[in-house]
């Protein structure tokens, strides 16, 4: 049970990674530092949004137009650290228990 938390909390974790990953490398696309027709940080580019913005995009429905500046990351991330780790806490924490009687 012990095992499973843990690797619920890495999974999440590399997901975060992964978010801030991407939004570094948006950015330095975005700035003109790295060229998108490069195919090295072209299929970077690519991975990185095919896994993080199935998640944003629901977000992005929700907030308001803010022009250029995208808040989407900044929301998952807060839903993250304030949602969903300690949903998964107790959860496990909630099994642990009742699984010893």
């Amino acid at each position: 049970m012990v095992a499973l938390h843990t690797i619920i909390l890495m999974l999440i974790q590399a997901f975060v990674w992964i978010l801030l990953a991407y939004c570094i490398l948006s950015m330095l696309l975005g700035f003109g530092i790295l060229d998108i027709r490069n195919r090295f940080f072209y299929s970077i580019f690519n991975t990185l949004a095919k896994i993080v913005e199935p998640v944003m995009v629901p977000i992005r429905s929700i907030l308001p137009n803010t022009g250029g500046v995208d808040f989407a990351p900044m929301v998952v991330l807060l839903l993250i650290q304030f949602l969903v780790y300690p949903a998964v806490n107790r959860i496990f924490f909630m099994l642990a228990t009742q699984s010893s009687f």
